[in-house]
């Protein structure tokens, strides 16, 4: 029998059982196309009826923006006061993560995922304060805009013209073990404006005039239920055995070789992606039996950076049979369509070993075939 001080003084035997690690907190997002759409009233009426079944609920940090109708659902849920800070000799108030944690409830909710916090902070964003929270073992529920996400800022500027300068990374909505979109039509959004339950009165023709403007709303809207629909997908996907019927999302491969009509081959499977708004893949099968000149390596390169520049993902199999390859990567990454150049053997060729056409179609009972004419160039 080994006493404790010997336990202690040979730290290297093991211990007669293990000490149960905490476990991290679960993360609930809820996303919505811009302020407005009722998400902090969503998670507020939710943490009601979680208090309701006896759940220790509190508030982390509320933004109420003024709106009456969330300061009323927020009532009768503890508050943790926020913490002062002195910048520039301006006193501003910050979530206190170190109270919240010294509390140690089951559920605290966190307004504004996004938000920046103040110079002299423990953590410069508020993500990374929930990230210390969930790791202290606490269930968060927290509000953001799709138009925060790091890969989606460029496309918002795109859409409305605004840059958005507080982002977060991508990675949150993946770690996340819950996403809810909260979704209203962008008729409904303009009418909350006009009524004043978004913006001050003062602010309303200027938001109606910019940001508000209904094709905008609709594209952020689109944007919000696509990226949701995606990560979605990609959480399927991770399963096994993965049903194909999961896939809400056309998949693009484009078969390219070192022939040189592949730039022309990448561009249409671009455009077609672009058009169908699917995924885009590229594909080199390389034949272990051959070596690549420099000229060659060189405009596979090519190809796999402009594959790249088109938002899609560049793949490399080595492989002897090259159509039997295609067939195994379209079936590992769900392509739903395959783009390929006429083929470059010969008719007599064609008459021994059969068209890889007709094999492909042979292998991919359900994927739509692109044979593309490779003589002229784009």
């Amino acid at each position: 029998m080994i006493s404790k001080n010997e336990l202690t003084e040979q730290p290297n035997l093991p211990l007669p059982y293990e000490l149960p690690k905490k476990r991290r907190g679960k993360h609930k997002i809820y996303i919505g196309m811009s302020a407005g759409v009722g998400k902090t009233y969503r998670m507020l009426e939710e943490a009601h009826e979680l208090k309701e079944q006896g759940i220790d609920v509190v508030i982390g940090l509320l933004e109420t923006h003024g709106r009456e109708e969330t300061a009323e659902v927020a009532e009768g849920l503890q508050i943790v006061p926020r913490k002062n800070i002195n910048y520039g000799g301006v006193i501003l108030t910050e979530m206190d993560t170190e109270a919240i944690l010294a509390r140690q409830p089951q559920l605290v909710l966190i307004d504004e995922l996004a938000h920046t916090n103040v110079p002299g902070s423990p953590t410069d964003k508020r993500y990374k304060d929930v990230e210390i929270i969930l790791e202290a073992g606490i269930d968060v529920f927290s509000t953001v805009n799709i138009q925060h996400f790091e890969s989606l800022n460029d496309v918002v500027a795109k859409i409305t013209g605004v840059v958005v300068r507080e982002k977060i990374p991508d990675r949150l909505l993946d770690e996340a073990d819950e996403v809810v979109v909260v979704d209203v039509t962008p008729e409904t959004l303009q009418e909350r404006l006009k009524e004043g339950k978004i913006y001050a009165p003062d602010k309303i023709d200027q938001a109606l005039q910019n940001f508000f403007q209904r094709h905008h709303l609709v594209a952020l809207r689109e944007l919000a239920l696509r990226e949701v629909a995606d990560n979605l997908e990609e959480e399927a996907e991770s399963f096994e055995p993965f049903n194909h019927h999961c896939c809400v999302k056309e998949r693009i491969l484009v078969c390219v070789s070192t022939y040189q009509h592949s730039v022309k081959l990448l561009r249409r499977g671009a455009r077609i992606a672009s058009q169908m708004k699917a995924r885009l893949y590229g594909l080199y099968v390389s034949n272990p039996e051959r070596f690549l000149t420099k000229d060659e390596s060189l405009y596979i390169e090519t190809c796999e950076k402009l594959c790249e520049q088109f938002g899609g993902k560049f793949l490399r199999v080595e492989r002897v049979d090259v159509t039997k390859a295609i067939a195994d990567v379209a079936h590992q990454y769900h392509i739903t369509q395959v783009v390929l150049g006429q083929t470059q053997k010969s008719r007599w060729q064609l008459f021994l070993k059969g068209s890889p056409v007709q094999q492909l179609i042979g292998y991919l009972k359900d994927v739509d075939l692109h044979i593309i004419a490779t003589k002229n160039h784009d």
